[in-house]
């Protein structure tokens, strides 16, 4: 199963030229057959242009999960927990096997969706 990610635009650039390796989110989705992203890149991008799978997923302190993952955030220490802000706890994707497209696709042509706030399950 695949689930749709929006991610900012500077992130996603580090995604595909693999200086981010770790995607964190506030929540996550429910569903553990999930083991491929396919990423959404918003506003001006506006278009799909990739996709990575699953590594991992980690769920921890945000010290610990910070500590863990920071040598291929993608993010500064402090947007990491400004991000973050009113949390104990959070999520860290691990990127693996990330592929970005040839030609970026419009979500609503290719996949019949409207952007995600945050994921949406592709079937």
């Amino acid at each position: 199963m695949q689930v749709l990610l929006s991610v900012k635009p500077e992130f996603a650039d580090k995604i595909f030229d693999g200086r981010k390796k770790y995607e964190y989110r506030r929540v996550i989705f429910k569903n553990k057959d999930v083991k491929k992203v396919v990423v959404y890149v918003s506003s001006p991008i506006s278009k799909v242009i990739g996709e990575f799978d699953i590594g991992e997923i980690m769920f921890d302190d945000l010290n610990d999960l910070w500590n863990k993952t920071k040598n291929y955030a993608g993010v500064s220490k402090e947007y990491f927990f400004d991000y973050f802000a009113n949390k104990n706890n959070g999520y860290a994707i691990k990127i693996k096997n990330y592929s970005r497209y040839e030609s970026p696709r419009r979500l609503q042509s290719k996949y019949g969706v409207l952007p995600p706030q945050s994921f949406l399950y592709l079937t």
